[in-house]
Formats: structure tokens, sequence, C-alpha cells
């Protein structure tokens, strides 16, 4: 499995760069990779391909009212 610093870190470019709330993503072969990006040492959220197009799904339709 690659290391969280093995991995390229990406951040929303709705987050802007004030150091606000943001959370960093990371796509490898295996799965999709998130953590905080105010602790970039900490835990690792992983999740399967699916499960990462299923949350994305849902929160797409809920900013668009489809929920």
């Amino acid at each position: 499995m690659n290391s969280s610093c093995e991995l390229a870190w990406f951040k929303s470019s709705y987050s802007g760069t004030s150091g606000g709330d943001c959370v960093e993503v990371a796509a490898a072969e295996s799965a999709v990779h998130v953590r905080d990006s105010k602790n970039r040492r900490g835990p690792v959220l992983r999740f399967s391909a699916t499960e990462w197009a299923a949350f994305i799904a849902r929160t797409r339709a809920e900013s668009f009212g489809e929920l």
C-alpha cells in the first residue's frame, strides 16, 4: 500500500488559500484517500472507487436539490 507521502494530494479549488476547513484527496489504483489538510500526518480515510463514486453522486444530488 502507498504511504500518504507517496500519493499526489489535491485540495479543492473552492477551498482557497486561507487555511480554512478543507480536506485533501489522493486517488490511487486501489482506493481514494482523504485527509484533513491541516493535519497531513494524521489519519487517512480510504474508500473504494465504488464507495467514492456513491459519495460524489449523493453530494451532487444534495447540492442540486435532487434529494
